[in-house]
């Protein structure tokens, strides 16, 4: 049933207000320098040196940006994002961090909101708003107070679940914001390109490759040598040193932490479970319902991440939520891990710590339960009456 004109005008009116209060308390609650201590301030740093010709990547440099504003620290917080990424710092160059940092949740606030919006009429615009959970889901508000991008990503992610067979230029380009952290999305990577060619879903793959060719060249145009300074950060900063709590990191810190390359198994191994798990569900394959599983894998098996990236996840986990309802399975394990997640994002706790390593693993464990199939109740009483 079509709704009024009215009921969704007074709906818009109602999200518009929502977010000028929203807006509001940004305005009046933050100060000049808290922009420090979130993350939001290497982008705000990588946009200010792009702006101004200089290198994003510069540490020294970086550090010396962040200091006028207020950071206190030894160690500058320093964009880890290839250059394909550097067009969504570009604008923070022309704004002092205050208003960079306003500006910046704005877009995360409505790229989220459009990711939930989406993601119910996916579902089939279901009388139940499960989906209204993705603004309380802990990864999010995380990502939200460290003014993290895995947001932008998870907006990505479902525009192509929209648009992917009937726009699939469209969807492809909608990927770009995954070059964000490629390294987040290598079995998912996999499955999509089986499932292009398999499915001769070029369109897909010109749109993605478009995106990233623009992308590359306004990054080139503000930064010729950003790919050389990118590398030449990458070594100076040995990240691969720090304990990420990541199972594949703590898989290397356990045997050698010199291997580099122990970090990578899981994503290899990743990767060849997703040829098999593709093949061999190719003629049914069907991304709201396996290219979930997918996605969670994707992110469980990641080299290295952070509880932010689990953003990524929501649509699984309101997949999960759906399925759990229509198969009337208890609600019960994701309240449980819901509520235990939120008590530590509340509480603070930093997202290196170890107390993160079982969040990924507890949502692969909802989901499979949720969407199993259920074994048909009194088997054993028809099977009692059979044998009579």
């Amino acid at each position: 049933m079509n709704k009024s004109p009215l009921r969704t005008f007074a709906a818009g009116c109602i999200v518009f207000a929502g977010f000028c209060f929203v807006t509001c308390i940004l305005v009046a609650g933050l100060r000049d320098n808290d922009a420090t201590q979130r993350d939001f301030i290497e982008y705000w740093a990588a946009g200010q040196q792009m702006a101004h010709g200089a290198n994003p990547y510069d540490i020294v440099a970086v550090l010396r940006v962040e200091r006028s504003v207020g950071f206190y620290g030894n160690n500058p917080l320093v964009s880890l994002s290839p250059p394909v990424a550097l067009y969504a710092a570009l604008p923070l160059g022309w704004v002092g961090t205050k208003t960079g940092l306003i500006l910046w949740e704005q877009a995360l606030l409505i790229c989220l909101s459009l990711s939930i919006w989406l993601l119910w009429r996916l579902h089939g615009r279901p009388a139940r708003r499960f989906h209204l959970l993705g603004y309380f889901f802990a990864p999010t508000l995380v990502c939200l107070m460290a003014g993290q991008i895995c947001i932008f990503m998870l907006l990505g992610i479902v525009l192509f679940l929209n648009f992917h067979h009937s726009r699939p230029f469209l969807a492809g380009a909608a990927l770009l914001p995954c070059a964000l952290k490629p390294h987040l999305f290598l079995p998912l990577a996999v499955g999509l390109l089986l499932w292009v060619v398999s499915r001769k879903a070029y369109g897909i793959l010109a749109g993605f490759s478009a995106s990233l060719l623009v992308s590359c060249a306004l990054s080139l145009y503000c930064d010729r040598l950003a790919w050389s300074q990118y590398l030449q950060m990458a070594r100076l900063t040995r990240f691969t040193d720090v304990f990420i709590p990541t199972w594949s990191v703590v898989l290397r810190f356990l045997i050698d932490r010199q291997a580099l390359w122990l970090q990578y198994l899981p994503a290899a191994a990743g990767c060849a479970w997703t040829i098999w798990f593709f093949l061999s569900r190719r003629a049914r394959w069907n991304w709201m319902e396996h290219g979930m599983l997918l996605l969670i894998v994707s992110v469980a098996c990641a080299p290295y991440g952070y509880v932010t990236d689990e953003t990524l996840l929501f649509p699984a986990v309101l997949a999960g939520l759906y399925k759990a309802e229509e198969s009337r399975r208890s609600l019960l394990p994701f309240g449980l891990i819901a509520a235990a997640a939120m008590i530590e994002a509340v509480a603070g706790v930093r997202i290196i710590s170890p107390f993160y390593l079982w969040t990924v693993p507890a949502w692969l464990g909802w989901y499979l339960y949720a969407t199993g199939e259920r074994k048909p109740a009194r088997i054993a009483e028809t099977g009692a009456h059979v044998a009579e």
